[in-house]
């Protein structure tokens, strides 16, 4: 089989939520001479799923380390920084990442949602609300996002500012 086909079964076994076969198929995908980046992006996506964070943290700090990684990868090793260290190390890792990538608005939501589990709820405020701004998706998740709870609380509403 081509190894491009398998990174196509990887996804749509990632798709399924069968994360054994998605892991063999990447196995294969990566002995049949598929490319690393694509291996990688894949393999972050199932550590994720996998819940493995000291693996996803390992990985994308790895990637990280090479340059040029997206934002997404970027993202990715502050979630599983949070969830294998602390919120702290996890926010050191998304203000680095804002240096390249200012209008990232993940960054932003991500980085207000640390704000507001620190009890900085005027920074957790502006971060979201930038959030918003540059993507008004995000609208919806300060709605409901566990961790901007005390922000609503604060603002007695379901949204910051109101909204």
């Amino acid at each position: 089989m081509l190894p491009q086909r398998r990174l196509m079964h990887v996804r749509g076994y990632l798709g399924l939520g069968l994360l054994a076969d998605a892991e063999r198929e990447l196995v294969l995908a990566e002995e049949g001479g598929v490319g690393t980046a694509a291996v990688e992006e894949l393999r972050i996506v199932l550590l994720h799923e996998k819940e493995d964070w000291l693996a996803l943290r390992a990985l994308t700090r790895s990637v990280l380390a090479r340059g040029g990684a997206d934002a997404g990868v970027w993202i990715s090793c502050a979630y599983a920084t949070r969830r294998a260290d602390s919120l702290a190390a996890a926010e050191a890792v998304l203000l680095e990442a804002e240096k390249h990538f200012p209008e990232e608005p993940t960054i932003h939501f991500n980085l207000g949602c640390y704000a507001c589990q620190r009890g900085d709820l005027a920074g957790a405020r502006k971060r979201v609300d930038r959030a918003i701004e540059l993507e008004p998706k995000f609208r919806e998740a300060a709605a409901t996002d566990p961790d901007l709870a005390p922000l609503r609380a604060a603002d007695g509403t379901d949204c910051p500012n109101g909204a």
